[in-house]
């Protein structure tokens, strides 16, 4: 008969695998600290024993790091999905930085169309939430905090489209594009009508989403970023234009 015995899971087990949800959901994220280990027990009505089983559990599987003196926190999951030397190769060539925004392009616009569809009404107030906070920072003349807010609605949209492995990967991108790895954001906040227009852009998009529109959110999703692209390859060559006009001004001065 295809009948087998139910195994009672242990506490720890199902602490376990609630905060494995969390990490996997993204709720939990990279370098997040978690509650004392006797709030963390009050909050999930276990014993402090059985705690500390699942916690151990999920530091030998490498989610959770402990830091004597600090407390617990989740581990840097994202560090190891590129090497060292590939962020550096990312880094030193172009064709990389326009591959990236391509990949962007076509990821982000499948997600903002799955957001549009599957957001729940708490994903949408997260996503304008984050958009008056652009908006507000855009009068401020803020370019960093512009630039924070960018990639935190960019991110947003991510969540809200609901697929765990996107969400791991395009975070682990997100961090690079942090880094400066691939282009200051800040560059591109310097001119006011490029300020101008990304907040246009990002309100066209927050706008699609709220009416629940797929097309038109993916739509666009992919504008933005064939005008960051194009705003990317306006500054190449306007460094590259640089650079020959010194060539130029210091061989005059010689003359």
């Amino acid at each position: 008969m295809p009948f087998r015995k139910i195994n009672q899971e242990r506490v720890a087990d199902t602490v376990m695998h609630q905060i494995e949800q969390l990490i996997l959901r993204g709720i939990l994220r990279p370098g997040e600290r978690l509650p004392s280990e006797r709030d963390l027990s009050e909050k999930m009505g276990v014993s402090r024993p059985s705690l500390r089983e699942a916690i151990a559990d999920l530091e030998k599987r490498g989610l959770l790091t402990t830091r004597k003196g600090s407390g617990i926190y989740v581990a840097d999951v994202l560090g190891s999905a590129f090497s060292e030397p590939l962020i550096q190769l990312f880094a030193s060539h172009d064709e990389a930085l326009f591959d990236y925004i391509s990949f962007r392009r076509d990821l982000e616009g499948m997600a903002a169309e799955r957001a549009a569809r599957l957001a729940s009404d708490t994903d949408l107030k997260v996503i304008t939430a984050i958009f008056k906070k652009m908006e507000a920072a855009h009068n401020k003349r803020n370019p960093a905090e512009e630039s924070a807010l960018d990639a935190e609605f960019h991110m947003a949209i991510i969540e809200a489209s609901h697929n765990v492995f996107m969400l791991h990967m395009m975070r682990s991108m997100f961090e690079m594009l942090r880094a400066g790895v691939f282009y200051n954001r800040q560059v591109m906040f310097k001119v006011r009508t490029t300020r101008v227009a990304l907040l246009d852009q990002h309100r066209v998009i927050h706008d699609a989403l709220i009416a629940r529109n797929p097309a038109a959110a993916r739509k666009a999703v992919e504008s933005h970023l064939g005008f960051v692209e194009d705003c990317m390859l306006e500054n190449r060559k306007a460094e590259q234009n640089e650079i020959v006009a010194k060539q130029r001004f210091e061989h005059e001065k010689k003359r």
